[in-house]
């Protein structure tokens, strides 16, 4: 048996890189799932169309994580469609690197709206929606183990999260729910190589002890079993998905 079979599971951020590996994978376990994005819908079908054509289940649904009404409605109309949320994956996320001296307010401003108002904008509706014994997956970075110059900003948006984790836990426990993180080391996403030189890349990956950086489908099962009922006795814990760099 699939081990998520009849699980309803929303991810954030969904269309490209991690989010879209994990979409594949929970729907290769038997989950419906919804594929959130917030501007590319040609992306967001695409993934949509390949898990169908694959016999799965998905939905692809616009919001951006960051208005708190479309969070909202992003709920309602899931739930309406299948009568509830079991599992939520905050994944969506934006990461900008500037020293500290070439950021500007707006930099500022982008990254905590995104990273950190849209992981919270989620796990307020998630409090009151998700369903009972149902599971949330947040992401973090293992840039908040490392002290890389120019994650400033990130790291500190992402160490938000690792603490919303904790505390969301212990709200949302007595109905069964469990709440852990997920920190990816360097992953061969857009997100993480774009604008890297190839001896950049080739340092991170030097930093475990595999000598090579993550691919979407490493954390994509890290999630898988988070998901699962296997994993309900995992909770406020965040988990380095990183091959041993930190």
């Amino acid at each position: 048996m699939k081990t998520l079979s009849g699980k309803v599971i929303l991810i954030t951020g969904a269309s490209r890189g991690i989010g879209a590996a994990i979409a594949f994978k929970l729907a290769n376990e038997g989950a419906t799932v919804i594929i959130n994005y917030s501007g590319n819908q040609e992306a967001a079908d695409q993934v949509v169309n390949a898990i169908l054509k694959n016999g799965g289940n998905a939905l692809a649904l616009k919001a951006d994580v960051s208005k708190s009404e479309e969070v909202k409605s992003m709920f309602d109309t899931v739930i309406a469609h299948y009568d509830k949320v079991d599992v939520l994956v905050n994944n969506a996320g934006i990461m900008l690197t500037k020293l500290f001296k070439d950021t500007t307010d707006e930099d500022f401003t982008r990254q905590f709206e995104i990273n950190v108002r849209g992981t919270f904008n989620t796990l307020r509706e998630a409090a009151t929606k998700l369903a009972d014994n149902g599971s949330v997956i947040n992401f973090s970075s293992t840039t908040t183990r490392v002290m890389m110059p120019t994650y400033g900003t990130y790291v500190a948006s992402k160490a938000a999260v690792e603490q919303f984790t904790r505390i969301f836990a212990k709200e949302v426990g007595a109905r069964g729910i469990n709440v852990n993180t997920v920190s990816p080391g360097p992953t061969n996403t857009e997100l993480f190589t774009k604008g890297k030189p190839q001896e950049v890349i080739d340092h991170l990956a030097s930093l475990n002890p595999f000598n090579r950086i993550g691919e979407p489908e490493d954390i994509a099962r890290v999630v898988a079993f988070l998901a699962s009922d296997d994993a309900k006795w995992i909770n406020a814990q965040n988990i380095g998905a990183n091959g041993g760099m930190a």
